[in-house]
């Protein structure tokens, strides 16, 4: 994570919003932004995508968190009276198109011009190949599998963060090494195998990642990823996964040999994928 000392007081423009996905559409809106800008983040306590302070890692900018549970009360005179507070020297507030704002999201973008005595700048709808992007959009792509056209709305791969946890232990005995992984707070993509790359201690590797029940063999959902053509001592920490592409479903093997020759033809199709 980026760390920023930045005064509030140097600020003069700021965009607003969830942002959640740190996709195509918000980077529009940052675009605005000059270099004394910073982003004004609204947490939900829905963000998956990019939850917490995950989003600065999409951003050269400075992030502002606000929980909306502490500001959905406020009346439009009074959110705006707050942001001055919190930036005295605010110039010009960037949103997007459909921005609500106060009590029970009463105020919109032509309330928020008529209230701020500063430049408002409304960001149109973003949209790729016809479709408008929104972070619920992404959300389905992911939750359907759809990587390809997920990372494409984000313009980026989708990436999820979490820290090794014990596994089955049969792994690197009877199949390949994986490494197993808690992640909270992040959406799962559907259950299947994807071609991935792993990241350890800053080093990125190309990679295989399961997500799914273990039907095969103890039923348990996991999260594991297998470094391809690596062999790699990782005593615990953090580990990133970034997805690229769904090789297949989830499926069920009769015995071990099958399961073993079904892995052994992921890592050769995620050896492919990323050799084109």
């Amino acid at each position: 994570m980026k760390s920023f000392t930045t005064s509030k007081n140097s600020i003069t423009t700021i965009a607003i919003g969830g942002f959640d996905g740190m996709h195509i559409a918000h980077q529009k809106l940052f675009s605005y932004l000059n270099e004394h800008g910073a982003i004004v983040a609204i947490e939900t306590g829905y963000a998956n995508l990019t939850p917490k302070s995950n989003r600065q890692k999409y951003s050269t900018l400075p992030i502002f968190y606000y929980p909306l549970e502490e500001i959905k009360h406020l009346s439009g005179q009074d959110f705006v009276k707050l942001l001055l507070e919190e930036f005295p020297n605010l110039q010009k507030i960037v949103i997007g198109y459909d921005f609500c704002f106060g009590k029970n999201r009463m105020y919109n973008t032509q309330s928020l011009k008529e209230l701020f005595k500063g430049e408002v700048i409304i960001v149109d709808k973003v949209t790729f190949e016809g479709i408008a992007i929104h972070s619920r959009t992404i959300r389905k792509y992911l939750r359907d599998g759809n990587i390809a056209e997920a990372n494409k709305f984000l313009g980026k791969e989708y990436t999820i963060t979490g820290y090794m946890i014990a596994g089955q232990g049969i792994g690197k005995e009877q199949f390949v090494p994986t490494i197993n992984i808690e992640v909270l707070d992040f959406l799962i993509p559907q259950e299947g195998i994807y071609a991935t790359k792993t990241t350890i201690k800053n080093v990125e590797y190309a990679s295989v990642s399961f997500i799914g029940h273990r039907v095969s063999t103890d039923g348990n959902f996991a999260v594991e990823t297998h470094i391809i053509d690596q062999n790699i001592d990782f005593d615990g920490g953090n580990i990133e996964i970034k997805f690229f592409e769904r090789l297949r479903d989830n499926k069920k093997y009769e015995n071990l040999a099958e399961l073993k020759k079904q892995i052994l033809e992921d890592i050769n199709n995620a050896k492919s994928y990323f050799a084109r």
